[in-house]
């Protein structure tokens, strides 16, 4: 789908301010849409200025859809009757008369015109469904009183606001609960979410009528000074503001309104957040285990790798002493991984960090002074499942390369990582002794090769082995799916 941007690049002479300033409008919109019923879409003005795109569109939750279909980067020529089109012109909003039909559904539209730096630099249209139309009421009265308030502003320049944005996952929207404050901070409407909410959280009186300051009289002494701007009209933005009880959390947001310029009051948006708050503990706890348990493995794995050292020190065998120094070498590889885990749990890992550390380990573990051992590239981030199959596979290559490729000369060994087209693509070369014409690596009899095969074919990969373009050392390439 495309983004505004995209539809303002394409189609538009809009500067990038211009662009900047309809995001910031996208970003809050939904909060209009919500208290109209509207569907709303964002028309931007072609170099041609007969046309018009689509660059952005929004539906309510507080009422049926008047669009069924997405118009985003579609185009609306010039029409007599059309209010887009009127109020581009006229900077002025404009209304239709009547029930127009769109697909067979009666709707009324209205079209608002965005002025900014003394032009009009786009169209905000509404459509709203006149055959869902709710019957009137206290809520619904309040709702589009509070969206007629929301259109001047916009039409003014004075929405949205500078200050907090929304998030979307958490913030809450009307259809949460909604309260409208007077410009003496007394609660004048309530909605049956946002009673709900508040008794939940511990205030079982009537909320109308009460003063707002007393009712959050809860809140921590850091959160009441914006709240005190907010009544007082000294907030000149949104915030959003986190309300706790031993039973129940809730979070605001409260949305400062204006009237002609005045301050008139405040719109303050609720959600219950109690549950959301509960997973939240649940996976902070979880999440914490999860590392403990990496941190506890990574500790076991290196005692196993001390272990193995020791035991490798004591042997007379030198066949012996050199098995054990590669099972020391893997155990040590795997423990890298944890560690890095057990940092920061995530479901992916930043790769380049621990092919940095078990370059260190084969570098030290070669104990050739004469070698360069080097990475370019990235590996970029690559998924927990899969990180610890990609370090035994770098070790084992990378050791390979060090003791078959160079031997105890001197030479350079590179690693090159690199993503692209949703894989990641590994090369591990050297410009030691050439490989053996015809050398098959899944025919080897190399325990290292074997494990390497064997991993990349868990991971559902590609490993091959070859000589350099000008015949000189070894390439080995790894090609492994990122999804």
């Amino acid at each position: 789908m495309l983004s505004l941007r995209d539809v303002a690049e394409r189609h538009t002479a809009l500067t990038p301010r211009d662009v900047d300033e309809l995001e910031r409008v996208v970003e809050q919109w939904d909060l209009l849409a919500d208290l109209s019923f509207s569907d709303l879409i964002l028309w931007v003005p072609d170099a041609d200025p007969d046309v018009f795109w689509a660059a952005a569109q929004v539906r309510p939750t507080t009422g049926p859809t008047a669009l069924e279909d997405d118009v985003v980067g579609e185009d609306l020529v010039y029409e007599v009757d059309s209010p887009v089109m009127e109020a581009f012109l006229s900077e002025e909003i404009a209304h239709t008369t009547g029930n127009k039909l769109h697909a067979g559904i009666p709707v009324d539209q209205q079209a608002i015109p965005l002025r900014r730096g003394g032009r009009v630099i786009a169209v905000v249209e509404s459509h709203t469904n006149r055959m869902g139309v709710r019957a009137p009421g206290a809520l619904e009265e309040t709702y589009l009183d509070l969206a007629g308030i929301l259109q001047a502003m916009l039409w003014r320049g004075e929405f949205p606001m500078a200050g907090e944005k929304p998030v979307p996952w958490l913030s809450p929207r009307v259809g949460d609960g909604a309260l409208r404050v007077d410009a003496a901070g007394n609660i004048v409407f309530a909605s049956p979410n946002a009673v709900s909410s508040f008794r939940r959280l511990g205030f079982a009186r009537d909320l109308v009528g009460e003063h707002i300051g007393g009712l959050l009289d809860a809140l921590p002494a850091e959160a009441r000074v914006p709240l005190d701007n907010a009544i007082s009209g000294r907030l000149r933005g949104p915030i959003e503001l986190d309300l706790d009880s031993r039973t129940a959390s809730m979070r605001l947001r409260i949305q400062p309104l204006l009237c002609a310029g005045s301050r008139c009051g405040i719109l303050v948006m609720c959600r219950d957040t109690t549950d959301l708050r509960s997973r939240e503990r649940q996976l902070v706890t979880k999440d914490a285990t999860i590392r403990e348990i990496h941190h506890r493995v990574k500790n076991n794995l290196q005692t196993v790798s001390a272990l193995l050292r020791l035991q490798a020190r004591r042997t007379d065998s030198p066949e012996a002493r050199r098995a054990l120094e590669e099972a020391q070498k893997r155990v040590s590889a795997i423990a890298v991984v944890h560690e890095i885990l057990s940092q920061a749990f995530d479901a992916a890992v930043k790769f380049d960090d621990v092919a940095d550390r078990l370059l260190c380990m084969v570098r030290e573990v070669s104990g050739s002074r004469r070698v360069a051992l080097r990475r370019e590239g990235s590996f970029g981030y690559v998924p927990a499942a899969a990180a610890t199959n990609l370090s035994l596979v770098l070790t084992e290559v990378t050791q390979n390369a060090l003791e078959h490729g160079l031997g105890a000369g001197e030479g350079t060994v590179v690693v090159r990582a690199e993503q692209r087209d949703g894989r990641l693509v590994v090369e591990v070369s050297n410009d030691g002794v050439p490989l053996a014409a015809g050398f098959d690596p899944a025919t080897t009899d190399s325990l290292g090769l074997s494990i390497v095969a064997t991993l990349v074919a868990d991971l559902h990969g590609r490993f091959e082995m070859g000589r350099l373009p000008d015949g000189r050392g070894a390439l080995a390439r790894i090609d492994l799916p990122l999804a």
